[in-house]
């Protein structure tokens, strides 16, 4: 399965650059998601759209459905705990997976995740400012062992990054950094109050 970077920059995916072996690999969690929200979807043509649109557009997801959407992430986060290459890796993959457990047992009436414009919008790191040992918390790989690396920072804190591959799912389902569940899909809001005061500051010293 391509790669979103693969996607977005058309490149057609070759053993060179699909080496990662930890990778999250939600293909079925994306095809399911898409049949429970085809309207939040990116149709791949207009016959795909219309094919999945809902003609009632108030209803939501049938919880079974919805339970099995969040079973699909927790397997995938559970498989990679298993194979995880440090403690502090499995620690966290395992209250990701222990997070998912109320939305499997008692699954949300609706999907409170980031839309895919949101997923598309989260800012890239630029691959000069990562650092040789820099890592996905998620799959744990590091992140230039991969030529197209893909790697986002979300807008709660500067630290945050991931995979875009392996936040993605996440990101749909849940909406919250996996780190330190905050919401996503707001900028840093510290920043701008910051430069606000900054400014008020600065008007005062010119009435001094």
């Amino acid at each position: 399965m391509a790669t979103q970077y693969e996607i977005e920059h058309n490149i057609k995916p070759t053993p060179a650059t699909s080496h990662r072996r930890r990778q999250v690999d939600m293909s079925t969690f994306t095809a399911h998601l898409h049949n429970l929200l085809p309207e939040d979807s990116t149709p791949t043509s207009q016959s795909a759209s219309n094919d999945h649109h809902h003609n009632n557009p108030h209803a939501v997801p049938n919880p079974s459905d919805t339970s099995a959407l969040f079973r699909l992430l927790q397997d995938q986060m559970g498989t990679l705990a298993t194979t995880a290459p440090t403690e502090t890796n499995r620690a966290f993959l395992e209250s990701l997976v222990e997070a998912l457990e109320l939305d499997v047992a008692h699954p949300p009436k609706q999907i409170e995740g980031v839309s895919q414009e949101v997923l598309d919008g989260l800012d890239r790191v630029p691959r000069k400012a990562l650092k040789a040992d820099d890592t996905c918390p998620i799959c744990a790989e590091k992140y230039l062992d991969d030529q197209y690396c893909l790697v986002v920072e979300l807008p709660c804190h500067g630290s945050h990054r991931f995979d875009l591959e392996c936040v993605g799912p996440w990101l749909r389902g849940k909406g919250t950094c996996p780190m330190c569940r905050k919401e996503v899909g707001k900028r840093r809001e510290v920043v701008v109050e910051k430069e606000e005061e900054e400014e008020e500051d600065d008007m005062d010293g010119l009435y001094a």
